[in-house]
């Protein structure tokens, strides 16, 4: 199976790489009634809530940057697939120069370090958001109600400190790289943060994980999923920038849309339909 599809953005060459694939059960969409997911379902002309996990590599100018790294072995046997990902590309670890961390939650971040917590990309700064840094690197926030995501943070915090002093952060329009920065979504995360790439005219952009399932959460913006730290900012967050999407007609792409996972976005009723890019 391939695992990438490229596309040129102005000078930049983009790779989406399909780390894996996964189905949601209707139950991780709290307070949405299941005959409207089976509804949306049945428009999408689908009969699972599809996910993928998606890495992007950029070349450009003579840097090479990845953007989120997978879950590597956690999600089971239909994931893990970074490496011959890169390797498809004609990509070796050593050579990326800079990573970036959308936000800490391990279907992002595990890729980034091997079982034994070293890093994989030995030559890599890793970038990261601020508030997501302090957050999982805060014991004290996983007891009671995010008791349950204690070994997220244990994750994240191996991450942190493999990269050491080779981590930077991330503010809100800030570069990690020339013609790429940063952008605050929180929400999803206290740090959840998407990217622009801007190269010889032409833009992309990463809405991180403002959409989990693009057959639930495009058509119906409303629809929250549970991975939400703080749901109704998310929702806010989703709905502010796929109306930006529709209006000016940026392309885009993101931790868990379907392969090709290049996209643009129209209104279609009370949301919006995909119109995939070659």
């Amino acid at each position: 199976m391939q695992r990438t599809h490229t596309s040129k953005i102005g000078d930049a060459e983009v790779s989406i790489i399909t780390d894996g694939e996964f189905s949601f059960t209707p139950d991780l969409f709290p307070g949405t009634d299941p005959a409207h997911v089976e509804s949306l379902l049945q428009q999408a002309g689908a009969t699972e809530i599809a996910t993928n996990f998606n890495a992007v590599l950029i070349r450009n100018g003579g840097r090479v940057i990845l953007a989120d790294a997978g879950p590597r072995d956690l999600f089971g046997p239909t994931c893990g697939f970074l490496e011959d990902g890169l390797a498809e590309l004609g990509v070796t670890p050593d050579q990326v120069d800079t990573l970036i961390a959308t936000h800490l939650h391990p279907d992002h971040i595990a890729g980034m370090i091997t079982p034994e917590g070293k890093a994989v990309f030995p030559n890599a700064t890793l970038h990261v958001p601020e508030a997501d840094r302090v957050f999982w690197s805060d014991d004290s926030q996983f007891q009671g109600a995010l008791k349950g995501v204690a070994d997220w943070a244990k994750l994240a915090q191996a991450v942190l400190a493999a990269y050491g002093d080779r981590l930077a952060v991330l503010a809100d329009g800030q570069e990690a790289a020339p013609g790429l920065s940063g952008m605050a979504l929180p929400g999803h995360t206290p740090g959840h943060f998407g990217w622009r790439l801007d190269s010889a005219g032409d833009g992309l952009i990463h809405v991180g994980d403002i959409v989990h399932a693009p057959a639930l959460q495009v058509a119906d913006p409303e629809i929250g999923i549970s991975f939400d730290l703080d749901m109704d900012m998310a929702r806010a967050a989703r709905k502010r920038l796929l109306d930006q999407l529709a209006s000016d007609g940026t392309p885009f792409t993101g931790g868990h849309f379907l392969r090709p996972a290049f996209n643009r976005l129209e209104r279609a009723g009370s949301g919006y339909r995909l119109v995939p890019q070659g």
